[in-house]
């Protein structure tokens, strides 16, 4: 079997406007480009675990929670607290100390984090966005905030909004360690809306360090995006057009994916083979329905279009092969063949793309490899392929 594209897996070759992947065949790597195009700032976790900045048009490679790292791809998003960082502005507190700088890391690397601490324990507790937006009633929005600690025991309280939190409005029991960690809470905006912290279920008092505050319209959290006096919009990321004809099987062969785990796709998301077009295209696509699908098409004429249900687990990744020959298409995910059609043809295409094939894009997960293969594999080799 010719492995001919390899991407990712640890190996990263990224710079302005471009990430590149490889084809080893005989020895011989030759770089083959991808397309890549982000018009603003984007942050990403970096080797060392710290928030890092990264300039417009260029690649993230995450590496949260996978020292091999991932390709992060993102849709546009705004964060709408306008301090993200300094929670002295445009807050109200109730029940709290105003906010004082502490010296400890941040999340950045920065030195100085701010402390919130309880005055009291009259069970009123909270600490309230002043919102210089409008919510929108019914839109769902995500609150998120990195939290720690300030003691050696751990720290209760809750996110909140649609309401001034209140035990039915709130997260709950989140739990600040010793360590850092991003807490993360999602609503449906009321016509009272305010955002904020407060106490937890059990707990009348706490003392926490917070930092990166951020509200954005959409069921999940994404990157940290800072603010300092305005409310700031990271652009969606686009990568397309990687690989050539002499790389993608034009008869036959097998399409890799590995995605990290914990993805959450928010629409219809694709990864495809196409020759630009939504016309002639081998595509795997993820929904909202817990489904993984494959779409083969060919000259505009329908191939194969099937369905697999309940694939999601965040206990693990999500290694996919689909295998294409004439006659012959089946779809691996995690050691398991879960689709197999026997009727069609296969089309002519000559690019990866992060999306359906042709300029939109709509991939927005953590890619962890790519391969390709110019040749279909035995079951034995995707069995061990996706395993």
């Amino acid at each position: 079997m010719a492995n001919t594209l390899k991407f990712g897996n640890g190996e990263w070759y990224g710079k302005k406007d471009t990430i590149l992947a490889y084809n080893d065949e005989n020895s011989n790597y030759k770089p083959l480009p991808f397309d890549f195009s982000r018009a603003s700032k984007a942050t990403v976790i970096n080797k060392d675990g710290l928030i890092e900045t990264v300039g417009s048009g260029q690649p993230r490679i995450d590496y949260k929670d996978d020292s091999k790292g991932a390709l992060l791809l993102e849709p546009s998003r705004s964060n709408l607290v306008t301090y993200s960082e300094d929670l002295t502005n445009d807050w109200t507190r109730n029940g709290i100390n105003n906010p004082t700088d502490v010296n400890s890391i941040a999340p950045d690397g920065a030195s100085t984090v701010k402390r919130l601490q309880t005055n009291n324990s009259d069970g009123s507790i909270s600490f309230s966005y002043n919102t210089g937006y409008s919510q929108v009633d019914g839109t769902t929005y995500t609150v998120s905030v990195y939290a720690k600690s300030n003691t050696n025991e751990n720290q209760i309280f809750g996110l909140f909004g649609n309401g001034s939190g209140s035990s039915n409005n709130h997260s709950g029991n989140l739990i600040a360690t010793s360590e850092w960690k991003r807490f993360t809470y999602t609503y449906t905006a009321g016509n009272t809306s305010t955002i904020g912290f407060c106490k937890g279920n059990d707990r009348l008092s706490f003392d926490i360090l917070m930092w990166g505050f951020q509200v954005e319209i959409g069921s999940y959290a994404t990157s940290y995006i800072p603010t300092q006096g305005s409310t700031v919009t990271r652009l969606a990321d686009v990568c397309n057009n990687g690989g050539n004809e002499q790389v993608i099987g034009q008869t036959e062969g097998v399409f890799y994916v590995d995605l990290k785990k914990g993805f959450t796709p928010s629409a219809f998301e694709y990864i495809s083979l196409s020759d630009g077009t939504t016309s002639n295209t081998i595509r795997i696509f993820f929904n909202t329905s817990n489904q993984i699908g494959v779409v083969v098409g060919d000259s505009g004429a329908t191939q194969v279009n099937s369905t697999y249900s309940n694939i999601y687990s965040e206990s693990e990744n999500l290694k996919v092969a689909f295998k294409y020959k004439a006659n012959d298409f089946s779809l691996w995910v995690n050691g398991q063949e879960v689709i197999t059609d026997n009727s069609g043809t296969v089309p002519s295409v000559n690019s990866l793309n992060f999306g359906r094939g042709d300029t939109t894009s709509t991939w927005y997960e953590k890619t962890r490899e790519i391969k390709l293969y110019n040749t279909a594999l035995t079951d034995a080799e995707l069995i061990a392929l996706t395993s």
